[in-house]
Order: structure tokens, then C-alpha cells, then sequence
């Protein structure tokens, strides 16, 4: 059954849209592998947001579909991440009402609460409506395509091994890729247990390295890189001694030998 899943202005949870949705354990059973998902946004309640969003109204405004689901390891409650594949931005708003009618079917005992959910379970009917609405034609496809940009906190790319030229060999990033494994492994060191947040507060929340468990620079090619098994989060002193000397980097077993002394 596909679902609705809601992506507000502000929010306590960590989204990236089309890279990952973090949601309570309450919706796990609507938020499946292979689930299709269409965002959605409620009205709008702080106009500095206006120019990120395609309609001040409630609306849709991408689809998507579940890739993996995943457990927050920083939660204790449970909360969980789902990693989304194949998202497509909508070029224009599909308004929740259109002609005095709401899209989604709501439930006769749920006239009063229908929309506290921010994620929703709707027929296939509704989903093809939405997604008819949104004239996919003229859409664009955005997260399924490769975000690559410099990123500073990791002292190697975290992409497939494409290369290219830049006064010299470099490899391009791919940003996709360090949020999944966030997501995956959290914001704890990896080696040592070591947390930004914790120890400097909220103004370092979000910062951890994350580092390829096989150099970028042996894969020699293109190559598909799984976040939960050959990346890992690492701090910043952890992810420096494992480069320390650039012809070898330190295994993990390694790193984790050398802390015990």
C-alpha cells in the first residue's frame, strides 16, 4: 500500500528530502522496503519559508519510493530512518483540496484526526490521482542523480570511485551517500564513542566523519558502495590515525586494538 509522508517547514525529526525520512515506530508498518511514498506539506506557519516551498497551501510536492529501514541508534524510543531511492520533485504544488474535495479518502471515524499523522496509509487510487496531478512529464528527477560537492569533514570521498580530473586525480563526493550512513550508524565514533553534541553542545550537533571501511582509491573504478557495510562514522582524531600514513589505512579491528592501551 503506497503512503503519505509528511515533511514539515520545522520539524524535531532529521529528513533530508529524498535521502532519508526519520520517523516514530508508530508508522513502521506503513514504511516498508519497496513502499511507494508521495511528500506531503501541511499550510504553511512561517512565511521566511515561503520561497523553499512550492504552494503556501497544503500539498504534494515529490514522490518516492523505501529503499531500507533502518534503526536510530540514538533514539530510546525506538524511532526509525527510512532511506529513499528514486525521488522525483514535483515542478508544481498538487494541492491537498482540489474543488472542495481532499485528494487522500478519509476514513468516516476519522474526520476529527485524519491529518495528525504525518504519515498515512492511501488506496492505490488516491496515489495515481496525486501522482496524475502532478503532471510527472514535466519533472525532473533530483535525489536520484548523484548531489556531488566537497565535503570537509571526511579526509576521502564517499562515492562509487568515479573519477576525475583536477590537477590531478580526485574523487568526486557523493552526499547521498555520508546522510545514509548517519542515518545507519549514527553520530558516535565508531572506535572510541566519541560525540560531538556531547561534549560541545547543540552548536556541533550533526558532525561526525564518516570513512570507507575500503579506500576509494582501491576500488580503481566505478563501484556501488553500501552505506550500512563499507562505511562507518568516525571522529575526527579516529579518522586521522586510521590515515596517518597514506600508503596504509588501519582497519577497524586496528584502530579499536590500539584505543585498549
Amino acid at each position: 500500500m503506497p503512503a503519505i509522508i509528511t515533511e514539515n517547514d520545522v520539524s524535531q525529526w532529521d529528513d533530508e528530502t529524498g535521502v532519508v525520512y526519520h520517523f516514530p515506530k508508530r508508522y513502521r508498518a506503513l514504511l516498508q522496503p519497496d513502499t511507494e511514498v508521495i511528500y506531503y506539506k501541511g499550510r504553511i506557519k512561517d512565511k521566511a519559508f515561503a520561497s523553499a516551498r512550492l504552494s503556501p497551501e497544503p500539498h504534494y510536492f515529490g514522490m518516492a519510493r523505501i529503499a531500507e529501514v533502518c534503526i536510530d541508534k540514538k533514539s530510546d524510543k525506538g524511532d526509525l530512518y527510512a532511506l529513499i531511492e528514486g525521488f522525483i520533485s514535483f515542478e508544481k504544488a498538487v494541492l491537498a483540496k482540489v474543488e472542495g474535495a481532499y485528494l487522500e479518502t478519509i476514513p468516516s471515524n476519522r474526520t476529527s484526526n485524519y491529518w495528525r499523522d504525518g504519515v498515512r496509509g492511501i488506496s492505490r487510487s488516491d496515489y495515481y490521482a496525486i501522482i496524475r496531478l502532478a503532471d510527472l512529464s514535466a519533472t525532473k528527477l533530483t535525489a536520484g542523480e548523484p548531489a556531488f560537492a566537497f565535503d570537509p569533514l571526511a579526509f576521502e570521498s564517499a562515492n562509487e570511485g568515479d573519477k576525475t580530473n583536477y590537477f590531478g586525480t580526485r574523487y568526486e563526493r557523493n552526499k547521498i551517500l555520508r546522510l545514509k550512513a548517519i542515518a545507519i550508524h549514527g553520530l558516535s565514533c565508531k572506535a572510541c564513542g566519541f560525540n560531538f553534541e556531547k561534549v560541545y553542545g547543540e552548536y556541533a550537533k550533526g558532525f561526525i566523519h564518516v570513512h570507507h571501511l575500503i579506500p576509494i582509491s582501491a576500488y580503481g573504478e566505478e563501484t556501488a558502495v553500501n552505506p550500512q557495510t563499507d562505511l562507518v562514522t568516525l571522529c575526527a582524531n579516529c579518522h586521522a590515525v586510521v590515515h596517518k600514513n597514506r600508503d596504509v589505512t588501519l582497519s577497524m579491528e586496528q584502530l579499536k586494538e590500539m584505543l585498549k592501551r
